[in-house]
């Protein structure tokens, strides 16, 4: 029999109403909490990069290739590549990529009857992937591409047509901006509306045929703008990137969509670090609290160790017991924590009550991003700080005289 674990149970499980009794409920329930906050941060602080994150890939992809040109801006209009089956190549021997697809940018105003706005016009052509871009299609479809001349369609987003007063099947005249020229001026009509949730993209982006901005800018047929690649793991990016680039004829350029838009990504990196914050705060308070609760319950205990000590146990039994007595309100709290946050994350996956303001967070309520990684990571490491503080306060018993501890009130 395991004399310890029989004592610290009796005291854990004690159904008499007593300070012992209220102290551990108070430090389960709190090491309950913050095991929950932990789990709940993580799971939702991941949701929201990868959902973020994938909205931005989804619309441009993983690494782009790009004429190369010294001081220019990485998101203004391209110089011409030309349009190979040797440059897809590169891409689709690298064993990391999905998919290559072309595209091609071109600066343009959009006009109605009572109102103007400016906008990017993607170019995109038929071994373009809308499957990837299918989740943002509120209205409509996406456009469709001849075989003889350039499309007359086009798709705005719901927030640009709601500024210009548009519907789907609209007319619309889109000028695009020439340098050194005037605007050159085409109608298309509105097939399809999409919302992203991202104001940069829905505030700006416009996707039509790529044989427009050929002939726009004077291009012959086999030159694009670039080239969009996706791959099976985002997180490879810089590396297949690199690994790409070395294989690449002279004045191609292959950069992944981090370093083109940095201050996305940065902004989405402060808020990881946020959440990291967080979680040191919680580990530090869940530690702190059972230090604080241990201490306590060793003192409020004393006679009880003086009495086992007077009985001939040894201190190392009598450490036994609080250990245990610690042990059982870590595991408790611990399930409890989990248990409440597999619930709430849950109850947010089925009905989604947390909701967010989708014009600064990008996304219309919080989503989950949960990893079995980190649960092991998050309650393995919870229960090696608690075995560790709990080592502190037994110190303690070494100096408990059984005289003296008899005599404590």
């Amino acid at each position: 029999m395991n004399f310890a674990g029989f004592i610290a149970r009796r005291i854990a499980f004690n159904h008499e109403k007593s300070f012992s009794r209220f102290i551990m409920r108070l430090c389960i329930g709190a090491t309950a909490v913050s095991v929950m906050i932990i789990i709940l941060a993580v799971a939702l602080g991941n949701g929201f990069q990868q959902t973020v994150s994938n909205k931005v890939f989804s619309f441009w992809g993983h690494i782009h290739f790009q004429s190369y040109e010294t001081a220019r801006v990485q998101i203004a209009e391209e110089a011409p590549l030309p349009n190979t089956e040797q440059i897809k190549e590169v891409a689709l021997a690298n064993p990391a990529v999905k998919s290559i697809q072309t595209f091609a940018t071109k600066n343009a105003i959009l006009k109605s009857a009572g109102s103007i706005e400016g906008i990017l016009f993607k170019g995109i052509g038929t071994d373009y992937h809308f499957e990837n871009i299918q989740p943002f299609l509120r209205e409509g479809r996406w456009v469709a591409f001849n075989d003889s001349t350039y499309s007359n369609e086009i798709n705005i987003s719901v927030k640009t047509a709601e500024k210009l007063n548009l519907k789907l099947n609209d007319e619309i005249v889109v000028y695009f901006i020439q340098p050194d020229a005037s605007p050159r001026a085409r109608k298309l009509t509105i097939v399809g509306l999409y919302k992203t949730g991202i104001s940069d993209y829905d505030e700006l982006i416009a996707l039509g045929d790529i044989k427009l901005i050929q002939r726009m800018n004077n291009w012959e047929q086999n030159q694009v703008g670039g080239y969009e690649l996706f791959l099976y793991d985002y997180t490879k990016m810089a590396e297949v990137s690199e690994e790409l680039f070395a294989n690449l004829p002279n004045q191609v350029l292959s950069l992944t969509i981090e370093e083109i838009y940095e201050g996305m990504f940065d902004w989405l990196n402060v808020q990881t670090q946020t959440i990291q914050i967080v979680l040191i705060i919680m580990i530090a308070i869940a530690a702190l609290n059972l230090i604080t609760c241990l201490l306590i319950l060793v003192l409020e205990r004393t006679r009880m160790a003086g009495i086992l000590k007077a009985l001939g146990a040894t201190n190392k039994l009598v450490r036994k017991v609080f250990l245990y007595q610690g042990c059982i309100i870590a595991l408790i709290g611990i399930g409890l924590g989990n248990l409440i946050a597999f619930l709430l994350l849950l109850s947010q996956h089925l009905w989604g009550w947390l909701k967010l303001p989708e014009d600064h967070y990008y996304i219309s309520k919080a989503e989950i991003a949960f990893s079995w990684e980190y649960w092991l990571l998050i309650n393995g490491g919870t229960i090696l700080l608690c075995f560790l503080t709990l080592l502190i306060p037994l110190t303690i018993v070494r100096k408990i005289q059984p005289l003296k501890a008899i005599q404590f009130n």
